[in-house]
């Protein structure tokens, strides 16, 4: 008995160790990728990713060009080389960055060039920034499925991430502080009719 004691005793720890692990591994907050896309008005970009699930954030911002800290009015001029674009945190235990370029693809027109819908000029162009070799890797195998669908050319770019410079603060969740003129936006701009033209409808 003494023996079976000084056993349970030695091995109480371990468990302890043990529990202690699995309770910390759960209260962990989930770990975030980041993905980085252009497709044109940001706004538009940023309320359908925020209806990904596993997404954890979405900021608009700019990035792609020269101008070190833009404001939207040199960016919208043109001539800094940046791109309206969003920068997606996301869980890649619960959605995959496969999936997020599934989503991308469909909500761009990747035959324009230098243009988006209704907004022309090469800061609406579409362009995945990559963070690694692996974004890269499957970048590249996407646009490569995405091409066989068309017989023109994909004019979406692959370009490694650089400086992400976010967005003036009325421009984050703008479909949600002015979802009338954001509706009214989206629609003027034909960017849903294009996508039906090109995609097919949405599930």
């Amino acid at each position: 008995m003494h023996k079976l004691r000084h056993g349970l005793w030695f091995g109480l720890p371990v468990w302890l160790s043990f529990i202690a692990s699995a309770v910390a591994q759960q209260n962990e907050p989930p770990k975030t990728a980041i993905a980085t896309f252009a497709g044109g008005c940001f706004w538009c970009v940023e309320a359908d990713f925020d209806k990904v699930g596993g997404v954890i954030s979405t900021t608009s911002g700019y990035t792609g060009g020269r101008t070190p800290s833009p404001t939207y009015e040199e960016v919208s001029r043109g001539g800094t080389g940046h791109a309206e674009s969003v920068e997606i945190g996301y869980d890649p235990a619960k959605v995959s960055y496969e999936k997020l370029l599934d989503v991308f693809w469909h909500d761009i027109d990747p035959l324009a060039k230098n243009s988006q819908f209704c907004d022309h000029g090469d800061q609406y162009r579409t362009a995945i920034f990559y963070h690694d070799e692996e974004q890269r890797r499957l970048a590249e195998a996407s646009k490569t499925a995405v091409q066989a669908r068309f017989k023109q050319p994909i004019a979406t770019q692959i370009t490694a991430a650089g400086p992400f410079y976010r967005a003036e603060d009325y421009h984050q969740d703008y479909y949600l502080k002015n979802p009338i003129r954001y509706k009214f936006y989206r629609f003027n701009c034909g960017r849903d009719a294009r996508l039906e033209e090109l995609w097919g409808k949405k599930d």
